[in-house]
């Protein structure tokens, strides 16, 4: 089960492992008070298709406070961080789960892409968790397309939060 994490608290650092078998899927990174914003950026306007920027710096994480992923609907009123354009100009808001823990893609390692929901430059998380463990448990979800935050959300209830200590400086 995952721990309650508290912004406030200074406890170091944190690293993520799957629930089932205890695999490392992050190194130790520092948790951020909220998820920022995505960064601006004009994907019909690059060069080279690929993901946007990160929305989370490399070595931190961030606790998402809204729902995350599927399922999706169409939606009015107060729309949540994350949001996909839908038909006839709503967005479609994510239904699902609260608490993901957002990283920077590139902070996860032995993560395999499972049945990911493909657009033009990279995944979506229209089709739920796309990210499998080495033991073969989904884990997470990628958001990879041009057009969206570049973000991987660990499933809360699929991860574990460790506590580690930075290591404690050295005078000479």
């Amino acid at each position: 089960m995952h721990e309650q994490l508290d912004p406030s608290a200074d406890t170091g650092l944190t690293v993520f492992r799957c629930a089932a078998c205890d695999a490392a899927l992050t190194g130790a990174l520092r948790q951020l008070p909220a998820v920022p914003p995505p960064p601006f950026y004009a994907w019909w306007e690059a060069e080279t298709p690929g993901p946007s920027p990160a929305t989370v710096p490399t070595g931190c994480f961030a606790v998402e406070t809204g729902p995350c992923g599927p399922s999706m609907a169409t939606g009015t009123g107060v729309v949540p961080r994350e949001r996909v354009p839908g038909a006839n100009g709503q967005p479609l808001i994510p239904r699902g789960p609260q608490g993901s823990i957002v990283l920077n893609p590139d902070d996860a390692f032995g993560l395999e892409v499972r049945h990911a929901s493909a657009a033009c430059c990279g995944a979506t998380p229209d089709g739920g968790m796309n990210q499998l463990c080495a033991c073969g448990t989904l884990v997470a979800t990628l958001c990879s397309d041009c057009c969206l935050p570049y973000e991987l959300h660990l499933a809360a209830d699929r991860v574990r939060a460790v506590r580690v200590r930075p290591p404690a400086a050295t005078g000479t």
